[in-house]
């Protein structure tokens, strides 16, 4: 599998670009969020990225940071939502938008992005709402979030990959974090908001 790829852009367009790396041209099927940070052309790059292998094709998809690439990920794993749709998903709002508006439970806006119905709306509100973690846009925009809130943040998203509600995650861990000191490690965090959960 291919997880990133670098090498110097070549060409982009909105929804694809194309990178040289070891004299290689490789195609990579971008979001409009990718397009907007990529660098001028004939410039390095280093994108994200997912390989995914069907009988007939290998794509490449690319995301210029881990986030959008695992959002991807999650999103394909959503019946009826493919990869195409996902990178609609991806192109139609910000990241950080389209988590709040999954989490706000926000059909409407959902059902805007184009390739998005009612009906997929709600699937993908039922399946992600106690999936994605409350992101300020601090830490999501900026490495110069406070590192109380970066523990907050890796310590929620180890307890909702382990299977618990975000809700109940986030609380957990905003008390423990009450209660010690924000030097303590991360899974120092997580082993105690898991004996309160």
């Amino acid at each position: 599998m291919i997880i990133f790829l670098e090498g110097i852009l070549e060409e982009k367009q909105p929804t694809r670009a194309v990178i040289n790396a070891g004299g290689i041209g490789h195609e990579v099927i971008i979001s409009l969020n990718t397009y907007e940070d990529l660098p001028n052309i004939g410039t390095k790059v280093r994108l994200q990225t997912h390989h995914h292998i069907r009988e007939d094709a290998e794509i490449l998809f690319g995301f210029s940071n881990n986030s959008e690439r695992d959002f991807f990920v999650v999103l394909i794993g959503i019946s009826g939502v493919g990869p195409s749709l996902a990178i609609n998903i991806l192109s139609g709002l910000p990241l950080l938008s389209l988590r709040a508006a999954i989490a706000a439970e926000d059909v409407k806006r959902l059902s805007s992005i184009k390739g998005i119905g009612k009906k997929t709306a709600e699937r993908i509100i039922v399946e992600l709402k106690d999936k994605i973690p409350a992101l300020t846009v601090a830490q999501e925009k900026s490495k110069s979030a406070s590192p109380e809130n970066r523990m907050l943040n890796d310590a929620v998203l180890a307890l909702v990959a382990l299977g618990y509600k975000n809700s109940d995650a986030y609380t957990a861990v905003k008390r423990v974090l009450t209660e010690s000191t924000t030097d303590s490690p991360v899974e120092e965090i997580v082993r105690l908001a898991l004996g309160s959960i």
